[in-house]
């Protein structure tokens, strides 16, 4: 079925969830697209965690400013594995609470495959294994860590329906499976586990009282303004080592050239024709690449302000900031 027209703006497809609309759903994630599922806190838009295409085209679909830390959903433990590095205490926690409504960032694995833009540069990684059984079929049948933040336009309220999702997001996605309601109806909880000591990101699914009874202690609060390293949180600044210089029309002595359309000096570009969606795609890797000891810093050619381009454009202004 479809649903109705709004404002003149085409809507999705939407199925209802079982093996059929799971196995079509699947075969749009392997080849790039997005397609919307329900979990038991809120319906998710999932793409290829490892695309970084597929990554950029969730942030253009929800219109967000910023380009925040993406929570990575998996099907079970021995994909979570896969991608990040669980100590005893993570271990311990995953044991417990999950498949459920809760967000652990941990350490990436060196060899995860994960898209650069999925984490935003940062070497944590927000992992969910989610509680609804159809999203974990729809996980394992796609084969593939899926990069799934809330399935609404960026500061709407998040959707807990199908139709909620289709009146958001429209044919942005190429298909959504229909669940029904969502059980929980909030957001996960994000724990960060990462460090020495856990420090909860964001309150959701499950009570912070319930996370200090499991580890047996108290569990610090993370405030407004720390750096982003999940969902939920607000600032960020994720600078590479080198000075960074934006709007730059060429490279100055020593600076390693950062280009955006045709530049044929450019030591990197982000995307020879343009397109703001693979520039977005291979932003903090090319950052990552060009973040050496041979260049004394990192010039960015002009990034139009439209589109995925402020989000591009905001990232690098953090990133040009000055240190203090």
């Amino acid at each position: 079925m479809r649903a109705a027209p709004r404002d003149n703006v085409a809507m999705p497809q939407i199925l209802p969830l079982d093996d059929r609309s799971i196995a079509i759903a699947a075969e749009h994630i392997r080849a790039g697209r997005l397609v919307a599922f329900p979990t038991e806190t809120v319906y998710g838009v999932g793409g290829d965690a490892t695309n970084g295409e597929a990554v950029a085209a969730i942030f253009e679909a929800k219109g967000r400013p910023r380009f925040n830390p993406l929570i990575v959903h998996v099907p079970d433990m021995i994909a979570a594995r896969r991608i990040g590095d669980f100590d005893k205490r993570a271990e311990e926690l995953a044991s417990r609470f999950w498949p459920g409504p809760l967000t652990l960032v941990v350490r990436r694995r060196a060899d995860n495959g994960i898209s650069e833009l999925a984490c935003t540069g940062l070497d944590t990684l927000a992992i969910r294994m989610p509680a609804h059984r159809g999203a974990r079929t729809f996980l394992a049948e796609a084969n593939r860590p899926l990069a799934a933040p809330s399935a609404n336009r960026s500061g709407k309220v998040s959707p807990t329906t199908a139709q909620h999702v289709a009146e958001e997001l429209g044919d942005a996605v190429a298909l959504i499976l229909d669940g029904g309601p969502c059980e929980v109806g909030l957001e996960s909880t994000v724990l960060d586990m990462s460090g020495e000591e856990p420090v909860l990101l964001r309150p959701g699914g499950v009570p912070l009282e319930e996370l200090e009874e499991a580890l047996g202690r108290k569990i610090a609060v993370a405030k407004a303004g720390v750096t982003v390293v999940s969902p939920g949180m607000l600032e960020s600044h994720y600078a590479p080592g080198l000075p960074l210089r934006m709007n730059a029309k060429k490279a100055e002595a020593g600076e390693a050239l950062l280009g955006f359309g045709p530049a044929p000096d450019a030591t990197l570009n982000l995307s020879e024709t343009g397109n703001l969606r693979e520039a977005a795609a291979n932003l903090f890797a090319h950052l990552r690449s060009l973040d050496r000891p041979d260049f004394a810093a990192i010039a960015v050619m002009p990034i139009p302000e439209q589109g995925l381009g402020r989000a591009i454009n905001d990232r690098l202004r953090r990133a040009a900031a000055p240190r203090g």
